[in-house]
């Protein structure tokens, strides 16, 4: 393996920093991984992989983030609402397709329950899967495209009533984005590029594959490389794929790091909007969700957190509020059950002082 640190903002990164991350990327096996800590602004980067390293360095490669984006279609709606031009509490029916009849249920879907997963809304259609099943370990989603994803909404019948359980559904999310690029008129690629990534100058976090050769590579549990995923109509819920170091930018603008207090109003609103816990579920109600993270304590502080897998990546994004820590993540190999990659990656944020 291979240590890089990149050059700081103000400070000299710290030898204990990166020792502690050449020793957690040692615990996980993949052909490259990236472990990206950022301390108030201050930037720590170890790569590596059982893979021998191309031309880019990995850490500027695009990585898939898969579920990892969700957060940034979260920042985009709070940025929206801020703005206003969409309320968290508009029903997504009336949006995409204003007078159609649809499910009662199917009605009260408003753009938060779509967010937080409460929509009562499965996580993939059902009709998703006998087309998906033959090419699940190849391409399952690249043949069910946006136009498909929003006719399933519209005839769906929700399992619960909106707003009282939750059940994390990658089919919301998408659901969301479509409403979200009806709503503004605007695509959704375009949409997100003006509203989240130019602001925060994330110009290596992309919607589609980059240029030849500036891709990271994902594999199968064996090895075998894998062509870059489809995400056909789910865009909104997996189809980023970025950088390690446009991560650590991303997870700073929540922090006041290296990326610096946004000098948009309706920016900074919806960064501090995304980190406000606004749900609690499970046993005793001790899991805890702000609009689009994970929230669980330490004895740190909080921490705010979401994890990604494609078909062959990984990726974790994670931040202790007002600490000034960030950490970002990436692995090139498909996740399995005794995989480490999440939990040295938590790790790394949970346990850091």
């Amino acid at each position: 393996m291979t240590d890089l640190s990149v050059p700081p903002v103000d400070a000299p990164a710290s030898p204990a920093t990166a020792r502690l991350l050449a020793e957690a990327a040692g615990r996980i096996d993949a052909p490259d991984v990236v472990l990206a800590m950022s301390r108030a602004g201050v930037r720590t980067v170890h790569t590596g992989g059982s893979a021998e390293p191309g031309p880019i360095p990995r850490e500027r490669l695009h990585h898939e983030l898969g579920s990892a984006s969700k957060p940034f279609a979260g920042l985009l709606l709070a940025r929206l609402v801020a703005q206003g031009r969409v309320r968290y509490e508009d029903r997504a029916a009336d949006l995409l397709a204003p007078g159609l009849p649809v499910h009662p249920a199917v009605r009260r879907i408003t753009l938060r329950h779509l967010l937080t997963h409460t929509s009562g809304l499965p996580g993939l259609p059902a009709d998703f899967y006998p087309q998906a099943v033959p090419r699940w370990s190849s391409d399952p989603y690249g043949n069910y495209p946006a136009d498909r994803v929003v006719r399933a909404f519209l005839r769906a019948r929700p399992r619960h009533r909106p707003g009282t359980r939750w059940h994390y559904s990658n089919f919301a999310v998408s659901v969301l984005g479509h409403t979200l690029a009806a709503a503004t008129g605007t695509p959704w690629e375009v949409l997100l590029h003006q509203q989240v990534l130019a602001p925060l100058g994330l110009e290596a976090t992309l919607l589609r594959p980059g240029p030849d050769g500036t891709d990271a590579t994902g594999h199968r549990r064996d090895g075998t490389p894998l062509p870059a995923l489809d995400t056909g109509g789910f865009t909104a819920a997996g189809a980023l794929r970025s950088s390690p170091l446009d991560l650590l930018t991303f997870l700073e603008a929540h922090v006041g790091g290296a990326a610096g207090s946004p000098t948009d109003p309706s920016l900074a609103t919806a960064l501090t909007e995304v980190t406000r816990p606004v749900l609690r579920r499970g046993w005793r109600h001790t899991h805890t969700h702000t609009l689009t993270w994970f929230q669980h304590p330490t004895p740190y502080g909080p921490v705010l957190f979401h994890a990604g897998a494609t078909l062959g990546q990984q990726a974790f994004l994670g931040f202790r509020p007002g600490t000034g820590l960030a950490v970002a993540a990436t692995a090139t190999r498909r996740v399995h059950r005794a995989d480490t990659f999440v939990a040295t990656a938590y790790g790394l944020l949970t346990e850091t002082r």
